[in-house]
């Protein structure tokens, strides 16, 4: 499985998927983009999603922290 999260240094949302995804074991990607307002507006352009953290599974974009703790729930990341 790979994981990657878009992320900023100052999103609690951010914290908390990196620490359900480290609680699960889980490794991933984090790209900050903290620093980068044109990746970031690439980035929420591609996925049609405004905020942080964006989280994509295989490719498959999952969406925010609720969507990954929604999926966690139901279906388990392990």
């Amino acid at each position: 499985m790979k994981i990657r999260l878009y992320t900023t240094s100052s999103c609690p949302f951010c914290i908390a998927a990196k620490n359900l995804l480290n609680d699960r074991g889980l490794s991933f990607e984090e790209i900050d983009l903290s620093d980068d307002i044109e990746l970031r507006l690439k980035i929420s352009t591609q996925y049609n999603w405004r905020t942080v953290p964006m989280i994509i599974i295989d490719d498959n974009f999952v969406g925010g922290f609720d969507e990954l703790n929604a999926l966690d729930k139901e279906e388990g990341l392990i």
